[in-house]
């Protein structure tokens, strides 16, 4: 649960250690020095800054989960697990910004991707719904909130899918 600067101080502290250990001739260490550094790029590439960003995003600190996700180099190459929550926040943010077509990538690309349990899936159908509505795309409300139905476990989702419904009657 690095960001991009901690994990950079780490692999130059494994890189320095490994030299250390290969000129003390303590081979054994240097190659575990070695493996660790190799660790933190893997972690870099497949991880990134998403649980960070996942924490400040719960917190609702949206500019510190902005800039732990822009830290991202390559977004594809995230684990399924965090590209899921990756693309969730992202949107999630361009909500807040009202950015509705960069909204509905995110989550489209989110509800392909693991997001947690059943209940933040159908949290991403519903914002799905919800964008669809605004366009007044009615089959596509209907089939996301139909999604959704199967999904939802808590009052609260089952309250707006039966707002969403209710939207969707009056198209």
């Amino acid at each position: 649960m690095y960001n991009s600067l901690g994990r950079y101080v780490l692999m130059a502290v494994f890189l320095l250690a490994a030299l250390v250990c290969v000129y003390f001739i303590q081979y054994e260490l240097a190659a575990v020095a070695g493996f660790l550094f190799l660790f933190v790029i893997w972690s870099h590439f497949r991880h990134s800054s998403v649980l960070m960003a996942s924490k400040y995003f719960k917190n609702n600190d949206f500019t510190k989960a902005r800039l732990m996700l822009a830290e991202v180099p390559n977004p594809e190459r995230l684990s399924k697990n965090r590209r899921g929550y990756y693309e969730f926040m992202q949107g999630n943010m361009a909500l807040k910004e009202e950015d509705y077509d960069k909204a509905e990538y995110h989550f489209q690309l989110a509800s392909r991707f693991p997001v947690g349990g059943k209940t933040q899936k159908g949290y991403v159908l519903i914002h799905l719904a919800n964008l669809a509505l605004r366009k007044k795309d009615k089959e596509k409300a209907e089939a996301y909130t139909n999604l959704a139905k199967e999904l939802a476990e808590s009052a609260r989702s089952k309250e707006i899918i039966t707002k969403i419904e209710k939207e969707i009657g009056k198209l």
